[in-house]
């Protein structure tokens, strides 16, 4: 748009623009054995490779006594549209993980794919290259591009899931980059004098990162309003018809910065099946050429519809498709946390859906996890299936095998049959100590949190009940703590951000209640809180609709307007 022209642009413009289609000079750096780090304009250019340069902060400090740089590593994530991944696959990514991360853990992520942490740099080309040995690769996982593609995960409906599964896989592909940069850096590939062309992305790429997903109501369990474009898969007799289209949603915000704001996306209309494709690139060229490329932390799209209007970004996409957008169909979510345990699918096929706290596999005292997986992976016919709750499922199980499965689940503690309902619906991001944006613990405090909040459910009488209840360390909204109903934002050391008033379907925003307090605090707010609700709950009234109806905090109606209003 023509009011972003005249602005400066941000110094991650030049970055792109110089980079030669993303390959910049990583190739040298990963001869330079001086340092374990990239260096200038690398350090960014390596997310759009699907990686980020990271450090141990727990140890950062002793280093320094010592004279030396900090501990830098990658960590990678991996492209895995929809969430799928074979055996052979996921033996590959475990054997690695063992044998060449820093914390030998598999991490599933609330972006619905499996991340490394710990990455030296002489291992790094290794890796990619046993991705691509066994068909993945982690490009445009990061970085100012389309990021993995969503995908409601539960096998239950296989065909309506698997028509669902295959068009998020096609929107991944319609919206990757196209340079060769990441064959030729990583794979060895032949180095050409490049005629690349970006036509979606650009050859500046977009703004800002761009996240979308494909979700089959009822089941909101890729969380919607968290993404810049969403597809509503719309069923007529078990056959997929068309998408209603969701566009615009985001949760990432600046501390003390009242210019940004978490964001629900707005409902664009339906399309028939056959334009899906055409209205996701109009969707993203647009933003690619109206986003704001001065300001990163208004650079998304859901800050691009409220700069030039809903409608009028809306008749860009209809112009840019060369469609009209019908009114939406009807839908409605129900939940949006994962279904334990075994399921039936229509095919006489079975589905284990496993809890794994924090998406960390690895193996621990009396609770192996890691060889756990690895040892179904080899005996299992099906698929894995990771789900953006950060949890693990056996899909595809033969009803002969249903034993074997469930054995090696339980000998190696995957399956566990106390877990509480509100552990299912607790979820943190990875934080520290390797995040470099982390203010304050979430990974690594949940466990003790969500024990101290079943603590007062016991008390008040509601232990039997659940919480929406989501940590992130910063800001940025990993955790999707922006779409919970007690939501905790990392502020500083043991210090949060307390949002209350989510709803258990992932549809309202949660407001701010009390900033900057400890967890100490933080408990007692809740003491107070939940005891309430106990006591004046109308019949089957959640938390955070209670806290809304009792006038506790105003509901969140209009992000832009107001978010910040107490």
């Amino acid at each position: 748009m023509s009011d972003q022209q005249d602005q400066k642009l941000s110094d991650n413009e030049r970055i792109k623009r110089e980079s030669n289609f993303l390959r910049g000079t990583i190739s040298e750096d990963l001869k330079d054995d001086l340092t374990g780090g990239f260096t200038a304009d690398n350090f960014q250019l390596i997310r759009f490779h699907g990686m980020y340069q990271q450090d141990d902060r727990d140890i950062r400090a002793e280093r320094s006594k010592q004279k030396l740089e900090p501990l830098h590593n990658v960590m990678l994530r991996c492209r895995l549209p929809g969430g799928v991944i074979t055996p052979k696959q996921w033996l590959a990514i475990d054997k690695f993980a063992e044998e060449h991360s820093l914390y030998g853990s598999i991490r599933l992520t609330t972006r619905q794919t499996f991340q490394f942490h710990g990455v030296l740099k002489p291992h790094i080309k290794m890796m990619h290259q046993m991705l691509d040995k066994v068909g993945l690769d982690s490009l445009a996982t990061a970085g100012d591009v389309n990021r993995n593609v969503l995908c409601t995960s539960n096998p239950v409906e296989s065909k309506l899931h698997q028509q669902a599964y295959d068009w998020a896989k096609k929107i991944s592909e319609h919206l990757l980059p196209k340079t060769r940069a990441y064959a030729e850096i990583w794979l060895d590939g032949e180095k050409l004098e490049t005629t690349d062309e970006e036509p979606v992305l650009g050859s500046n790429y977009l703004p800002r990162k761009f996240k979308t997903t494909v979700v089959i109501p009822p089941q909101n369990d890729v969380d919607v309003h968290a993404n810049d474009l969403n597809f509503v898969a719309i069923a007529e007799q078990g056959e997929l018809v068309g998408f209603n289209v969701l566009v615009g949603g985001g949760l990432a915000m600046t501390h003390g910065d009242k210019s940004t704001y978490p964001r629900k996306a707005d409902d664009f209309g339906f399309v028939p099946l056959e334009k899906t494709l055409d209205v996701a690139e109009a969707v993203v060229t647009t933003q690619r050429d109206w986003g704001n490329r001065s300001n990163r932390k208004n650079a998304k799209t859901k800050y691009t519809l409220e700069r030039v209007g809903v409608e009028t970004f809306k008749a860009e996409v209809e112009k840019r498709a060369g469609i009209q957008f019908a009114d939406s169909k009807p839908y409605e979510f129900t939940g949006r946390g994962d279904r334990f345990g075994w399921v039936e699918g229509i095919d006489g096929n079975y589905h284990l859906t496993l809890f794994i706290e924090n998406g960390r596999i690895l193996d621990y005292p009396g609770k192996p996890l890691k060889t756990g997986c690895a040892e179904i992976a080899r005996v299992h016919q099906g698929d894995f299936r990771l789900t953006a709750n950060q949890n693990l499922i056996i899909a595809g199980v033969a009803p002969e095998q249903k034993a074997t499965i469930e054995k090696l689940a339980r000998q190696h503690g995957l399956i566990e049959d106390e877990v509480s309902d509100q552990k299912l619906n607790s979820m943190a991001c990875v934080s520290l100590p390797t995040c470099p944006l982390a203010m304050a613990e979430a990974e690594r405090y949940l466990p003790t949190a969500v024990a101290e909040l079943e603590a007062i459910m016991d008390k008040h009488g509601v232990g039997d009940e659940h919480i929406i209840y989501r940590i992130t360390g910063c800001p940025n909204g990993c955790g999707r703590a922006m779409l919970a109903e007690i939501g905790l934002v990392g502020k500083g050391p043991g210090k949060y951000n307390l949002h209350l008033g989510g709803n258990r379907i992932g549809t309202r925003i949660p407001r701010m209640y009390r900033e900057n307090i400890s967890d100490k605090e933080i408990m007692h707010e809740l003491d107070t809180l939940i005891g309430r609700w106990a006591k004046e709950r109308e019949q089957g009234e959640s938390f955070g609709d209670f806290v809304i109806r009792a006038e506790i905090v105003k509901p969140v109606v209009d992000s832009a307007r107001d978010f910040y209003d107490q």
